[in-house]
Parts: C-alpha cells; structure tokens; sequence
C-alpha cells in the first residue's frame, strides 16, 4: 500500500470525530492570522511611535498586543485540547480494532507470531499512528496556515524581497524529503526490533520462575541487552537523521535571513523602504521560520506512523476465522458419529507431516483415549475438532456432515478443552468459572464448582468466590486450579469433551480429586482423552495408539496388552515391565 494511501487510511479513523476536528482546524486557522497580526503590528509600532512619536498610538498598539496575544492564547487552547481529543479517541478505535481482530485470527497465525510482537504492534504501533494522526492539524495544519499567513504579511510588504525570501522552500522541502524517507525505513526497523524486545521481556517474565529456579538471572538479563542494545542503535540513528535534518533546515534558514537583512538593510538605506515595513517583514521572516522547522519535524513523526501503520494495516487486512469459514450449519448435538476420513496434516514450513492418513469414528457418549510418544500426533489430532487447524488432505464429519459446512461458533460452543496448561485470568474464582458460560449467574457458578470439587476449597479462600487469583491462577495448586479448568467446562455444558493430559502434572491426592471432578464431567459426553499416565485410562471404551502422525494400533486396554506391540511397550516402560537402569 502506497504511503498516501496509508495516510489516507489512518485519516479515516477521525472520522467519528470530525466535528471536533474541523474546530481544531478553524482555531488553527485562527492562530495562524494572530500570528500574522503579530508581525504586522511590528511596522506601526517601529514607523508610528519609535520614529513619528504618535502617543495615541502608544496606547492603543499595546492594547492590541494584548487583544491579539489573549485571542491567540485561547484559540492555540482550543487546538490543544481538540486534538487530544481526537487523538486519544483514535488511538483507542485502532487499538480495540486491532485488538478484536488477533482474537479472530487463526490459531497458526498466533503460533507464528510471539506475543511480545503483537503487544508491540497494540501499544507502540498505534500510540505512534494516534501521534500523526492529532499531529496533522496541530503540526501541518496550525503551522501551515501560520506560514502562509507569514507569507502574506512579507507579500504586502515587499513583494521584490519577498520573492528572494522564498528561494529557501525548494531547499527546505527537499531536506524534509530526503530525511523523512530515511527515517521511514528506521522506523520500520525500529518498531520490529521493539517487538522482539517486547517478546523477550514478555518470555522471561512469563517464565520468571523457571529463570529463579536455574540461576538464570544474568543469562536472560544479558539477553534482553543484546535487544535492547539493537533497539537503542536504530534509536540513536534515527536521532542522528533527524538532528541532521534540523541542523541542515537551520543553516538553510539562516542563510536566507542573511540575504534579506543585506537587500532589506540596503532598501532602507536609500529610503525605498521604512524601517518600520522592515522590520516587520523581518519578523514575518522570523516568525515563517519556525513553521517551516515545525512541518520538518510533523513530516518525521508522519514518516514512523506510516511505518507503524504498515504493520498495523497487515494485521487488520488479514481474514478472520470467520471470513475464511463460511458454515452455515449450526450444530445442534453429536447423534450419530464423529468421523476422520483419510486425514493428514503438515504444518506451515514443515516438511514432515504431523498426521497421516487417519481414519477414525467415534460414537456418541463414547470415552477414547489417545496414547503415543511425545510428538506421535494425539494434541494435532484433538485440534482439528474445534478447527484450530485445518486438515492439509482428507475430511472430518459430524453426522455425515463437513465439519466446514457447521458454523464456527456453534461448533466451538459444543466442545470443552480442559489441558494440563491450564489457561486462567488474573479476575475473580467466579469470573473465571463464568467464562465458560455468558450469563451463568451465581448459583450456577456454584453448582459446578460443586461438582468439580472446588467448592470447599473456593470458601477457604480469603473473599470466597471473590478472590482475584493472580496472572494464570498462580495463587492457587496446581489441583486447584485444575479443578476450576473442569468447573469452567462443566459449567459449558458441551457434548464433546477433550482431555489434554488433565492430570499428568498432579501429585497422587490431586489427581485423585481431579479424577474424581472429571468423572462427574464425563457423565453423558463423548470424551476424548490424551494422556501419558496409562493407568488413567484403562476404562476407556477404546484406546488409539499413535505413532510418528499415524493410527498403529486400537482396541481396548486388555486386547492391547494382547497384541504385544507399540502399546504393551509404553505399558511395560511406566509399569518397569523391562530392565530398567539403576543410579547410584
């Protein structure tokens, strides 16, 4: 996308806010003229009372000093205040729009992109586009119209010296130019860096406890200075630039003034010109100056937010779940079977498949457990139902029909996830159980926690089912939080149920009361279950066995233990079956 159209695009987000604007725009206008007034009043004041002595008109220019400077004051207010206004208010529009659309993008999209990445597009990305954008009327508009009114002021003066004056633009604008495009490509550098940099702060906080546990301290602290060192290096070359830029504007500014003091101090000097007419075309001179270095910095900061904008317009331009998925089905229950037909997967950049060629039924109120080595497909597999993925070949169904012709959020409303990674907000016991549910009131709440085996340890806390938990539950065990993860997806009440290794991360007496909490969220569900702790799923109707993204074995636990291969080995491994090593 072109730069003018990107700055076309961030305007439009004013638009709500267009009344306040075009008043910022006429109060800008208004400044713009007092200022002008300023430098015109500079001639009487030096012809009519320095020179002819006028005392009526020593009373009455500093009156109008003062009009023009109080009139001056409350309309440069009235830019202030409008155009924070809209700032602010588009910064807020982006922010919440780009916001809304990471929630609607894929799942591969998120693996893609690490979170510090994409808060720094939310927070920096956007508060550099609402920076040009309230900067277009405070910087281009105001200082604009004051140039222009400038150069009306040294027009009526001297039209001849005016003409020389102006030779300076040309220089000055190619000076802008020049150093915007190269601030530009800073910018965009910059900004990446600032997220990889968001990223590593992001990592090693998330992680702080691991960082404690290892004595890591210095190695992560080292490492956020190697990005922070590169951010600080694009910083100081874009300073340099733009110091550069304004010392050339300086020079450029200079030099013109001296040439007009030469040809103007001359035309005084044989009388084709009053001093008063001078120095007011002077002050003109002086008072254009400082617009002109004010647009070269406006076009700086407009040069980072289209960079910024980039960013943030590839996001918004991407297509949404919703978009990509146009089902049109709602699912209204699972009465008949869920079917795998020829299914394989390959991730984005990945030259092995992660599942190959998979057929499988399940039928309603069916328990199957998925089994396998790590990285033998069972968490891929389990997400193709609420279609975080998609499958690269083949199909699944739901009573015979596509799982793409069913509405993305009917689906997703009849599946439960509950993982070993349990994914809790730093909110109240009872909002997090709610967020399984819009609109569950209290007792609701309270009867699945109930039957998760969270209530009792829910009361002990200090404000009940009031208690704010912390970043991911991390005031509460790890049972406990599990059993608010099961609370959460009871209180969802869906048909299809998956278990991500739910229990693999208790100790015995934990697991045996999130076993407990479980049973009572298996009750009349198809449950899927992955787990590592075979013993967990000896009851299961049927056990899948998975190896390297591809069906090996199936049956139930006994029939499996009779065949001797791949299942029987992962069996003999956790029951020490086999010889295993011993430490001394």
């Amino acid at each position: 996308m072109p730069g003018v159209e990107r700055f076309k695009r961030l305007m439009s987000y004013v638009k709500p806010y267009r009344v306040r604007f075009v008043g910022a725009f006429v109060c800008s206008g208004l400044v713009a003229l007092l200022s002008g007034a300023y430098a015109w009043l500079a001639r009487p004041v030096l012809d009519d009372i320095f020179i002819q002595k006028d005392e009526q008109m020593l009373l009455v220019l500093p009156l109008a000093l003062f009009g023009v400077a109080t009139l001056k004051a409350a309309f440069s207010y009235g830019v202030g205040y409008l155009m924070a206004y809209v700032g602010n208010g588009v910064v807020a529009d982006i922010r919440q729009q780009l916001f809304q659309r990471l929630m609607r993008l894929s799942v591969g999209y998120h693996d893609a992109n690490t979170s510090g990445r994409l808060v720094s597009r939310v927070v920096n990305d956007v508060g550099m586009m609402a920076n040009a954008a309230s900067s277009v009327v405070k910087d281009i508009f105001q200082n604009g119209l004051t140039f222009l009114a400038m150069v009306g002021v040294i027009l009526y003066q001297n039209w001849r010296l005016a003409a020389i004056s102006l030779v300076v633009i040309p220089l000055s604008a190619l000076t802008m130019v020049r150093v915007g495009k190269r601030l530009k490509r800073l910018a965009t550098s910059g900004q990446e860096q600032m997220g990889d940099m968001a990223s590593t702060l992001q990592e090693t906080l998330a992680g702080i406890r691991v960082v404690k546990a290892f004595g890591r301290e210095e190695a992560e602290a080292e490492r956020f200075k190697e990005r922070n060192q590169i951010f600080l290096s694009t910083t100081l070359k874009s300073n340099q630039v733009w110091s550069l830029g304004h010392s050339h504007m300086e020079i450029i500014g200079v030099i013109g003034i001296a040439i007009i003091i030469w040809y103007g101090g001359y035309l005084v000097i044989h009388e084709a010109m009053t001093p008063g007419a001078f120095f007011s075309f002077l002050a003109a001179m002086f008072m254009a100056y400082t617009p002109i270095k004010k647009l070269s910095g406006a076009n700086n900061l407009i040069q980072q937010a289209l960079a910024a904008a980039e960013r943030v317009f590839d996001v918004l331009d991407l297509e949404t779940e919703q978009s990509q998925n146009r089902g049109t089905v709602p699912l209204v229950g699972i009465n008949r079977v869920i079917e795998f037909q020829g299914v394989s997967l390959r991730y984005a950049n990945q030259t092995v498949s992660a599942l190959t060629d998979v057929d499988l039924t399940i039928k309603p109120g069916e328990v199957v457990a998925l089994v396998g080595s790590s990285g033998s497909g069972k968490t891929t597999l389990v997400s193709l139902l609420p279609r975080f993925y998609e499958p690269t070949v083949g199909g699944i169904y739901i009573d015979g029909i596509p799982l793409t012709s069913y509405e993305l959020q009917s689906l997703r409303a009849h599946i439960g996830i509950v993982s070993q990674e349990i994914v809790l907000f730093d909110d109240t016991v009872r909002s997090n159980i709610a967020f399984g549910r819009t609109g569950a009131g209290q007792a609701d709440v309270e009867q699945a926690a109930k039957l998760a085996y969270a209530h009792d340890f829910i009361l002990r806390l200090p404000e009940g089912y009031d208690t704010v938990i912390g970043e991911r539950g991390l005031k509460l065990s790890g049972g406990e939080r599990q059993r608010l993860a099961i609370a959460r997806a009871i209180l969802r009440d869906p048909p299809l149920l998956i278990l991500d290794e739910a229990t693999s991360a208790l100790d015995t007496e934990s697991e045996r009361i999130v076993q407990l909490a479980l049973a009572n969220l298996m009750k009349n569900r198809t449950t899927l279950v992955i787990a590592h702790r075979l013993s967990t799923i000896q009851n299961a109707d049927r056990i899948i066995v998975l190896d390297r993204g591809t069906i090996v074995e199936m049956g139930s636990h006994d029939e499996l233990l009779r065949q001797g291969g791949v299942y029987r080995r992962l069996h003999a491994l956790q029951f020490q079956d086999v010889t295993s090593p011993h430490y001394s």
